[in-house]
């Protein structure tokens, strides 16, 4: 493939990682410093990211912390994750647009499988029937202690009068299990997912994350 062809393909790049990792703030400064290059991109999230997964979102997010079990939840979330990409990931994409998202099927291997009662694989298989091979080209898992994250979260929340609060109510041992299980997917599939870590200050986590960018896809951004 020349850099021509290459460059009219977007990437997408997706930021995982527990509550209050700081994930929101960075998809923005990434697609500012995109930007600053010349590379177009756009900014999703998930649950949502396009009209019907926004509507299935409203069912997740809110609510008691036990109002859906892990697999009802996973279920969910894969039919709104399809909508999502059909929908304004892949168009995108094909346009040459960069795709960067809060979330994707990262999240659900480890919120719904590792840290809750739904296999990895049977996530896997779900994830197969619904996307098959649709994986991000680069996945970056912001890392923190459980304690600092759910800080963060709370004071976001209450900041702005949020009832999107289910999963930030879980006990602590289901957030320490989130950090495990992202960095268990890191270990699995080190060529697709980098971490970084979170606790350090705004600036310093997005030079790192551009940086990634720049040493992952230079032979697009800088052609």
């Amino acid at each position: 493939m020349t850099n021509s062809q290459e460059m009219d393909v977007g990437r997408f790049i997706t930021f995982e990682g527990g509550e209050g990792g700081g994930k929101s703030t960075q998809t923005k400064l990434l697609q500012k410093s995109l930007a600053s290059i010349g590379v177009n991109s756009i900014l999703t999230r998930e649950p949502g990211g396009s009209t019907g997964a926004e509507e299935i979102r409203k069912l997740i997010v809110s609510g008691s912390s036990d109002r859906w079990d892990a697999l009802t939840e996973l279920c969910l979330l894969y039919a709104a994750r399809r909508d999502h990409w059909l929908k304004t990931i892949k168009p995108n994409l094909e346009k040459g647009i960069w795709v960067i998202s809060d979330r994707f099927a990262d999240s659900s291997l480890v919120y719904q499988g590792y840290a809750g009662d739904v296999e990895i694989d049977t996530a896997l298989d779900i994830h197969n029937i619904v996307l098959g091979d649709v994986w991000p080209d680069l996945t970056i898992v912001l890392d923190l202690p459980p304690e600092m994250g759910l800080e963060r979260s709370m004071a976001r929340d209450t900041a702005n009068n949020s009832k999107d609060t289910r999963f930030e109510e879980r006990e602590l041992h289901f957030h320490e299990l989130l950090r495990e299980g992202f960095r268990y997917l890191q270990n699995k599939s080190p060529g697709r997912i980098s971490i970084i870590d979170g606790t350090k200050t705004i600036k310093e986590v997005e030079l790192e994350v551009f940086s990634l960018i720049q040493k992952r896809f230079n032979r697009i951004i800088l052609a």
